[in-house]
This record gives C-alpha cells, structure tokens and sequence, in this order.
C-alpha cells in the first residue's frame, strides 16, 4: 500500500510521537511511506534518516490512503493535496475537537489495523467551488473549500453589506461583519459557533449563516446544494476578505463572488462503528447533563 503521510509545519513533541508509533506500524504492513516534504522536516533524526522514508510535494492517483496527523484544520489543509484524486483521507487526532480526525493517538494500531484489512467505511463530503469576477490567482490557484467560504470585514470595525442572489433570484442583502457559506462537513465549524445548524454529512444542503448580522431577524437559511450562490460586497473599505478554509485571500469591492457545489468529492475513511450521531455525542457532550 502507498501511504502519504500530511501534517502542521511546526514541531510538536506529541505529535513526533504520534507519527513514530504511526511509522512503526506502516513498516510492520509493508506500506511504502511517502511523507510530505515539509513535514518531514519537523520530525525526529531517526524518521528523516530512515532509508524506507520517501517523500512528495504533489500527490496523483497512485496513493492508497493520505493519514493526516493533527486536528481538523490539518485535515482541510490536507485537501489541497488531495483535491479531485479521489484519495481517502484518514485523521489521527492530536489537535482539540476533531469532528474529522476522529482517530485517537491511543487507537493508532488498532484503527489502522482495521483499515489495512478492509473493515472500513467511505464518507464522501460535498465541497464549495468559488469563482470572481474579475478572476483572483490565490482563487484560481485552488478554488474549492471542504468546510465554507467566508466573507468577512477588512481593517475597519464597520460592517459590510453583502448583497446575495440564489440562482440569480435576489435574496437579501446581510448587513454584518460578514457571511458564511458552509457545506454539511462545515455545519459544525465556524457556521455553528455563529448560530448555524448541525447539518448531516450526508445531506444535500448548505447553509448561509450570517456574522454577527445587524438585523436581528437575519437568520440562518439551509439551502439546496444545486443552488448557485452570487455575492457582492460593499462597505466603508475598498476590499473585503474571503476565506477558503483555512486560507485567506483579499479582494476588492468590485468582485462578484460566485460559488456553487464542487465536481468532486472528498473521501474521508471512517471505521465500521463509527457514526455521526456517536460523533456529535462525544465532541458537543449531548447525554453529558446528570438529568439524562
């Protein structure tokens, strides 16, 4: 098995641990292990000096299984590697919550163990596909986003206004520190700490949440995910910004914002008794309460 390994750039004596144990046992299976190149980097002598180590800055159609070792975060940083490979993504959890690293560092050998013997499921997740008018590079460069899409405030504490049409229909316009856009696999990000809905994974929808929005009757709206979205900013600054997971571009208010549903799907590897529900339990304490 062809086995790429993704994590946070940075040195962090847990997470060199983790990837040891982790490494260990990808011998024991005979896998080929290619880490990414900067990652490899921050990792013990023994890992980089190791003869059975390879490493990669692009991956293709060639790999079996990308393990990204870190929080959620790492995991929508490792989609970008990923993007239409159709690759499946597994998440060891060394970070905070871990809605999609949802393997424990303490279940390493026997979660893998499952996995290398094909006692595993596939959750396919829905993505955002962005495009501006006039076209952006950064946008261009990688122009889909597996947890949502932000508009938000640049260097000014005044709200914008962000005027919104579904399929080419006028919705509303938010006035705000700005608008989230979320997939179903976003639902339990940024979206919910703004007020938005716990949406399934597997549902066909997305959700507009606005951010701290003036009008107190602007609410979330879940909206069919064939719905073509077109955004436009206006406010006190030239630009706005706008947020594609993880990462950041700057925009002028002369930018219309279009996104829709993704071509491609991301596979993130689930094993046989996990299930959202028992997820949702687990990370937001639901059952936690003495009175159930």
């Amino acid at each position: 098995m062809k086995v790429a390994i993704y994590g946070q750039n940075y040195v962090k004596e847990t997470t060199q641990e983790t990837v040891q144990q982790l490494f260990n046992f990808l011998l024991l299976k005979h896998a080929t292990v290619f880490f990414e190149s900067e990652f490899l980097t921050t990792q013990n002598t023994a890992i980089q000096n190791s003869s059975e180590v390879k490493t990669f800055d692009e991956l293709d159609t060639s790999y079996d299984l990308l393990i990204s070792v870190g929080g959620d975060g790492t995991i929508l940083r490792a989609v970008t590697y990923v993007r239409d490979l159709g690759i499946p993504i597994v998440g060891i959890n060394t970070g905070r919550l871990g809605f999609l690293a949802t393997i424990q560092v303490e279940d390493i050998q026997t979660a893998l163990s499952e996995i290398f013997s094909g006692d595993y499921k596939i959750s396919e997740r829905s993505l955002l596909s962005v495009t501006t008018d006039p076209g952006h590079n950064d946008v261009v460069n990688t122009s889909f986003a597996l947890n949502e899409i932000a508009l938000s405030r640049k260097n000014t504490t005044s709200m914008i206004t962000v005027e919104t049409h579904l399929n080419g229909e006028y919705l509303t316009s938010y006035w705000a520190d700005g608008l989230i856009l979320s997939t179903p696999t976003g639902s339990t990000g940024y979206s919910l700490s703004c007020g938005g809905p716990v949406i399934a994974p597997d549902a066909n929808n997305f959700v507009l949440t606005p951010i701290a929005p003036h009008n107190l009757s602007a609410r979330p709206l879940v909206i069919p995910d064939n719905t073509t979205v077109t955004l436009k900013v206006s406010g006190r600054e030239d630009q706005f910004l706008m947020s594609l997971d993880s990462r950041i571009v700057t925009l002028s208010n002369t930018t219309t914002v279009t996104v829709k549903k993704a071509d491609f799907v991301v596979k993130m590897v689930e094993l046989l008794d996990e299930t959202f529900l028992a997820t949702l339990r687990k990370k937001l304490l639901w059952g936690e309460d003495r009175r159930n």
